[in-house]
């Protein structure tokens, strides 16, 4: 008989379960950006115009991460609280924060296809495309728009079922939709000679799949929270709290597009089409690199809301010290790696000799605090799993609005004699000012909510 993986949560040893649950997380994630840059392989070959169409597509992305950013405010910000819910045993109001989150996607969806679908192209224009670039990006745009309902419903949905402890079926998810667009993509870009609509059709086709396989989970009998239709109905005592909480896996999403264009404006002053180039290199080996530990954070964020919400302390700081103890074991190693050898990164990417002798110097300035950065993804992501809606939002405007975009412009003239460098050391002193400041939050706030716990757990009934 299969065992009750929501139970288990409070149940199964911790390093285990956290393994267990954090395994399919990474591969999620790996899977994830594969299939994306098969994606872009197969655009970059079109013939005759690959190149201004694989540029078109590009400037969708920060217009298709800000639609994801809006699945995240709602997926990262009820699950955590349906996981709580679940641990105190209130299995109804967790049901309810799950018909409230359906209800809430499925509205968002509708507005934002109407503004994606008519306001394409001055969106498009105002993000960088250019008259021979425009058509392209217009073409995957609208396309991509009209299946906006998938993308909300399968990326807000999902985190449901990982959230109960169900990260193997959370993880098909996102294989179903990896490898139906893998093999839609050269079929009707290349056999029925649709180009850039043929892979934005590939890619809503493979996120409605993904949405049909997610609904038939949540409806069906393995699920411990379904979707039920008395529920459906918004409730604003549910639904705003998830809201506070999911602002700040929103506002880091969506400001990624903001922290990409000041970057390169800023690096295009100062160091031109060289210094623009080696920047895409840096995001990429930093998001990259990110991977296992965001797949180690969603392993951990059931665990830790769960328990959370079931008043036990001990599960919970053993959960958090072990994804703290992991997230800065392999931050200190990736460090070790890139110092070491930052041109074996590079080359991933590019092997053209002047960008490699650039870019090998900036990694290394770039990542130079990167072993603490551990910290940071386990602290922040531990407020999310407690339900601390205020901090996690604080710490995601810190690094990135408050700290990072006024460094870019003011590093250069602190630093005037290489102006270049000064941008790309923006990074590092914002994340090292980031993260000393979320570990003196973490160890403050983390402390009071388990006092709290166990002065819960000790009361007379």
């Amino acid at each position: 008989m299969q065992q009750n993986q929501t139970e288990a949560l409070g149940r199964e040893p911790v390093g285990r379960l956290l393994m267990r649950l954090a395994a399919p997380a990474v591969a999620a994630q790996v899977i994830n950006l594969l299939y994306n840059l098969v994606d872009r392989m197969y655009i970059g070959r079109i013939p005759g115009v690959g190149r201004v169409a694989l540029t078109g597509v590009g400037v969708c992305l920060p217009l298709i991460m800000i639609i994801s950013a809006f699945a995240a405010l709602i997926g990262m910000g009820a699950a955590p609280r349906a996981s709580i819910f679940l641990g105190r045993g209130d299995k109804e109001k967790a049901e309810q924060t799950l018909g409230n989150s359906v209800s809430t996607l499925v509205i968002l969806s509708i507005g934002l296809t109407l503004v994606f679908f008519f306001f394409a192209e001055p969106m498009l224009l105002a993000f960088g495309a250019s008259p021979e670039t425009l058509p392209y990006a217009l073409s995957y745009m609208r396309i991509y728009a009209l299946g906006t309902l998938f993308v909300q419903m399968t990326l807000g949905l999902n985190t449901f079922i990982s959230a109960q402890g169900f990260s193997r079926t959370s993880m098909l998810t996102v294989m179903i939709g990896a490898l139906t667009n893998i093999i839609l993509d050269p079929i009707l870009i290349f056999g029925f000679k649709m180009g850039v609509s043929g892979a934005a059709w590939a890619t809503i086709v493979s996120q409605c799949l993904s949405m049909v396989w997610i609904l038939r989970f949540l409806i069906g009998k393995k699920t411990t929270i379904r979707i039920k239709r008395h529920f459906l109905r918004i409730r604003p005592a549910i639904l705003l709290p998830c809201l506070a909480l999911g602002l700040s896996p929103f506002i880091m999403q969506a400001t990624e597009s903001l922290i990409a264009v000041c970057f390169n404006t800023s690096l295009q002053t100062y160091g031109g089409d060289i210094a623009v180039g080696a920047m895409t290199i840096l995001t990429s080996v930093m998001q990259f690199a990110m991977l296992p530990m965001m797949g180690l954070s969603q392993g951990a964020q059931p665990i830790v809301s769960y328990n959370y919400g079931a008043r036990n302390p001990d599960r919970v700081k053993t959960t958090v010290w072990y994804l703290l103890g992991i997230s800065l074991a392999y931050s200190f190693v990736l460090w070790g790696a890139v110092q070491l050898y930052p041109g074996f990164f590079v080359q991933i990417f590019n092997n053209d000799p002047e960008l490699l002798a650039f870019t090998v110097g900036a990694l290394r300035a770039y990542m130079a605090v990167s072993f603490v950065f551990g910290a940071q993804i386990a602290c922040q992501q531990t407020f999310i799993a407690l339900g601390n809606a205020k901090s996690s939002l604080f710490l995601a405007l810190l690094r990135k609005i408050i700290l990072l975009i006024p460094l870019i412009y003011l590093m250069p003239m602190l630093l005037p004699s290489n102006q270049t460098m000064a941008v790309i050391l923006a990074e590092p002193v914002a994340d090292l000012l980031a993260v000393a400041t979320t570990v003196v939050l973490f160890i403050v706030q983390f402390r009071r909510a388990m006092r709290s716990l166990q002065e819960e757990e000790t009361a007379p009934a």
